[in-house]
């Protein structure tokens, strides 16, 4: 007989379990490279996910040439403006300087002036970064904007030039990302609760005559020392974690247009869309940071998919 192997349950990656602070997550924008001068993240909204009809173009599959459906998730982006500017000067925030023109849904998100104070955007800085908010009253979902601090990429002078052509402009999610990028999705999980450790670790049931229950740990630690050590499997909150969704390919994107109707608790889409392969964490209207993917993979980067029908 085989001895016996367990191992611990539970990733000690992510600690502790905890609903997250804020719905939209901040990445380590330093490890997100890019040359190409402009934002590196983007706003979105989860819609749903459907079936993708598509045509498999990809170089050496076992499909190539034929018709396969593809699991693909439907996202909303609609429009971003900028709320401010952010200079950096030795890894400290130096100074913001807000927008002229900023709309009325955000007196209910942040505070600002009346009549904000008209600053120069030159001087000598480190790098710089934008404050966005999303134009979300063009959709069905709600309001009330979002605001994340997004980075960009290129050299000093190309981030300003592309804050200076549009800083009182929309930006569109197709001026950032194109059809066959390779995104990272960053959002929070749908929320479940207090749940007990069966759930929440995974771990096996006991024997039904086992006593005090059979949907708990059968020691929650050694006899020294004397205290229940912080990683035994215990009951606690599930769900509302940040996580990260790798490399996801974005196989279409548009206008919507009347395309996307009556979606299952999230209604119509009524401005631009996006359609990544995969699954992606949490509900419907689920607030995204789509960004540049951080590491690129070779087999889903040579995928290539002509969509026929979503399904």
């Amino acid at each position: 007989m085989a001895p016996p192997h367990s191992p611990r349950r539970g990733s000690m990656q992510y600690w502790p379990r905890k609903r997250a602070r804020k719905i939209l997550p901040s990445p380590n924008w330093k490890a997100i490279k890019s040359d190409s001068p402009k934002l590196k993240g983007f706003i979105c909204y989860k819609a749903g996910m459907a079936s993708a009809f598509v045509k498999d173009e990809t170089p050496d599959s076992m499909t190539k040439g034929k018709k396969i459906i593809v699991p693909v998730t439907i996202i909303e982006c609609p429009t971003m403006k900028i709320f401010s500017v952010r200079f950096y000067k030795n890894g400290k925030v130096a100074k913001d300087v807000l927008a002229e023109k900023l709309d009325k849904e955000l007196k209910g998100k942040v505070r600002f002036p009346k009549a904000p104070k008209k600053e120069d955007l030159s001087g000598d800085y480190d790098d710089v970064r934008v404050i966005c908010y999303s134009v979300v009253k063009k959709t069905g979902i709600k309001k009330t904007p979002d605001l994340s601090e997004i980075a960009l990429g290129g050299s000093y002078d190309d981030k300003m030039k592309f804050i200076k052509g549009n800083l009182d402009k929309e930006i569109s999610f197709s001026d950032i990302f194109e059809k066959g990028n390779m995104v990272d999705t960053r959002g929070l999980t749908i929320g479940k609760g207090f749940q007990g450790p069966v759930k929440r670790f995974g771990i096996t049931l006991k024997f039904h005559k086992s006593e005090k229950g059979q949907r708990r740990p059968g020691a929650l630690g050694s006899f020294h020392p004397g205290r229940t050590p912080f990683t035994t499997p215990m009951a606690g909150q599930l769900g509302m974690f940040t996580r990260v969704t790798y490399n996801s390919k974005v196989i279409q994107l548009g206008k919507a247009e009347g395309k996307f109707n009556g979606i299952k608790n999230f209604g119509d889409i009524k401005t631009d869309y996006a359609v990544l392969t995969g699954s992606i964490q949490g509900p419907s209207k689920r607030q995204l940071l789509i960004t540049t993917a951080l590491r690129e993979t070779k087999k889903t980067k040579k995928k290539n998919y002509e969509v026929i029908e979503l399904r």
